[in-house]
């Protein structure tokens, strides 16, 4: 009997973006409802990948600027990055290439990025738009450009449970 791969992935991106939302959704199929915000923790799940199992260790970091400096203390030995940000939020989207890809390529220059846009599900939400004047949606479209950019894989997570995410424009 062989044993499961593990393959550690870490979740970064700003605060508030959906990053807890988004592990605990995959990891116990239940969405939220209180954001409670994230200095660290760990999720695992085991998934089958062509008949081998693969125990994904799913590591959540703060994305807050006070955690500056505690943040990469949990990159180490990542097998690969989740790069987070709001498809409302212009500044998250901003910090892609401003904050959070110069910290990941400083610490763990080699280590895969994916980056995934969350709250696709609010995007298009009337109400949520009247209710966050600020929010600025982000087309499908831009973060594909962003991630060609860097030569990453783009990802739009959509809020539903059991079909977690939609990938487009993969590099």
């Amino acid at each position: 009997m062989s044993t499961a791969r593990f393959i550690k992935c870490v979740t970064v991106g700003d605060g508030a973006v959906g990053k807890t939302c988004m592990l605990i959704s995959y990891t116990s199929n239940t969405f939220p409802t209180d954001y409670v915000p994230t200095v660290f923790d760990n999720f695992s799940a085991n998934v089958v990948v062509d008949g081998s199992t693969v125990n994904l260790g799913l590591w959540d970091t703060a994305g807050q600027e006070d955690y500056n400096r505690l943040r990469p203390l949990s990159y180490r030995g990542a097998d690969v990055f989740l790069l987070a940000f709001s498809l409302l939020s212009r500044a998250s989207y901003e910090n892609i290439s401003k904050k959070w890809i110069p910290e990941l390529r400083h610490y763990a220059p080699t280590v895969p990025i994916v980056l995934v846009g969350t709250k696709l599900d609010l995007r298009e939400d009337r109400q949520y738009l009247i209710d966050h004047p600020g929010a600025t949606p982000i087309t499908t479209a831009q973060a594909g450009r962003r991630a060609e950019e860097g030569n990453w894989c783009c990802c739009v997570h959509r809020m539903q449970l059991k079909d977690s995410a939609e990938c487009e424009g993969c590099v």
